[in-house]
């Protein structure tokens, strides 16, 4: 049996990560790694500053090709960290380079204290065609395979 579910992220600090491994491991989704061409930098203030300077000029890397085939999903799970009160800009450039007509997109954000920002209509921005579920948020590293698991029961995503 084909399972239609995709579990897409981009993770910088891991946080993003786990969150994306929890939701594939209880919807066996296929998990996707959302990699831009050029790296960001390891150091805290070199990526927030690079960050900062992308998301000012709408800036949207050139990502690695995967070999996904988006078109063979119809539920994708979109993982986040907040940069700048919205998604990074790999996630950006993911969901404007698919065709997301007709899918159901369910955002998923980590941040380290500072919410979800603007983050959900930019996702809906993204992806005009798509049907965009509530954005789920996580604070940092506590507590994600319990938030995730809860989030998941509550919205009724898992039936």
């Amino acid at each position: 049996m084909t399972n239609n579910i995709l579990v897409a992220y981009y993770s910088h600090s891991g946080n993003t990560e786990k969150a994306a491994k929890e939701i594939e491991e209880q919807t066996q989704g296929k998990l996707y790694i959302i990699e831009p061409k050029t790296p960001y930098p390891t150091a805290y203030n070199a990526v927030l500053e690079q960050g900062r300077k992308e998301i000012a000029k709408g800036f949207m890397p050139e990502l690695k090709n995967n070999g996904i085939e988006i078109a063979e999903y119809d539920t994708i799970f979109v993982g986040s960290p907040i940069w700048c009160g919205t998604v990074a800009p790999p996630v950006a450039s993911f969901l404007s380079s698919n065709d997301m007509s007709g899918k159901t997109i369910i955002p998923f954000c980590t941040h380290g204290g500072g919410g979800l920002g603007h983050a959900q209509r930019d996702i809906a921005g993204f992806c005009p065609n798509a049907k965009v579920l509530e954005c789920f948020s996580n604070n940092g590293a506590r507590s994600i395979k319990e938030n995730v698991d809860a989030w998941l029961k509550q919205s009724n995503i898992l039936k």
